[in-house]
């Protein structure tokens, strides 16, 4: 399947998520089975981004050279997959790339960025840790007229002047879907905790939001009784949820705002005694590790956060560049994962 930025763009209201029926033959949704996707021209209505209203002068991909700003460690798969699809496209397209990792500090991936611009980098991608704080970065990049595009999390600045473009999951719709599933293993009732991921970014607000909204209103008889950080991080999801047996012994369901966070909730349940399916999990990226926990019976379902981000950065870079208009704001699709798919879908889980 080829998704057009208009497509995207339309997605934002709510339906950006395929059905879980609609799927390619290994069980997955034809939309996570092409991570080719193409910026067309953008929906009408939505707003967008030209070279002229940034501020600068149109030039040549294939001649620049383009900086990328990673984050997080990469030990977490969805990082290590992100990385790999910006590298893979930046080597199918034949353009420099210049690569720097924050390893989870702020401060480092501000410094990265800097030093990204002193090395050359005509544009930028980057992968923000947090939303807050990027005044230093976006005055280097103004000064220098280099354009900037954000990925899966959001800068909190004005878009078509300090950035181009956001390119992200509909992290409200993925809460959204998390719940179904919650509401479905649980038959919608009893007592559900949320593990949070880290304070201060809008992945979290978002995914929160999502779930706790349609709870609200498909399943009152499910209640929220408990909501801790577990920062996105194994062993942190691992002793939030020994806390959590402890403290609410009948807890039915739990929903990790991401599959580390899921996975440490697993091996906090087996070291507590529990067999699987004495507490359904859902939890959101789409790593490996977490649909071999749905094959297992751990894991109820994974929605999936689609990291493949490098084609559509890319394309989005190469059209603005040209001239043309490119949306300010950017959906990827995304699949799902369930006990119906996720055997013959684990190839394409990353």
């Amino acid at each position: 399947m080829v998704v057009s930025l208009a497509a995207a763009v339309a997605l934002t209201a709510g339906s950006c998520a395929k059905s879980e029926d609609d799927t390619a033959s290994d069980g997955t949704s034809s939309a996570a089975a092409d991570a080719a996707q193409k910026v067309a021209s953008p929906a009408p209505g939505g707003k967008t981004c030209t070279v002229d209203a940034y501020g600068g002068a149109k030039s040549d991909l294939k001649t620049a050279t383009v900086g990328f700003s990673q984050s997080e460690k990469e030990a977490n798969p969805f990082r290590i997959a992100e990385t790999q699809s910006i590298e893979d496209e930046a080597e199918k397209r034949g353009v420099r790339l210049l690569t720097a990792n924050a390893q989870s500090q702020f401060s480092k991936q501000i410094s990265d960025v800097q030093d990204l611009l002193a090395k050359g980098a005509d544009l930028l991608v980057i992968a923000p840790l947090n939303s807050d704080g990027w005044d230093p970065v976006l005055q280097a990049a103004a000064a220098k007229k280099v354009p900037i595009v954000t990925i899966d999390r959001k800068i909190n600045a004005t878009a078509c002047k300090d950035y181009v473009s956001f390119i992200a999951s509909d992290f409200v719709e993925q809460g959204r879907r998390a719940a179904d599933q919650m509401i479905e293993a649980t038959g919608g009732k009893g007592e559900a905790a949320i593990l949070l991921g880290s304070a201060g970014n809008n992945v979290t607000t978002e995914r929160t939001k999502g779930f706790k909204d349609r709870i609200a209103a498909k399943a009152p008889g499910l209640e929220v009784v408990f909501e801790q950080t577990g920062d996105f991080a194994r062993e942190k999801g691992q002793q939030v949820t020994e806390q959590l047996i402890q403290s609410k012994p009948g807890i039915k369901g739990i929903y990790a705002e991401n599959d580390e966070m899921g996975l440490g909730a697993v091996a906090a349940l087996k070291g507590a005694g529990k067999k699987a399916g004495d507490v359904e999990i859902v939890t959101v990226d789409g790593t490996r590790n977490a649909v071999q926990g749905i094959v297992d019976g751990w894991i109820s379902g994974v929605v999936e956060s689609n990291p493949r981000f490098g084609p559509l950065a890319f394309q989005t870079l190469d059209s603005f560049t040209k001239g043309e208009s490119v949306a300010q704001d950017i959906v990827i699709e995304d699949s799902a994962y369930t006990a119906a798919n996720a055997k013959a879908g684990i190839g394409r889980a990353y």
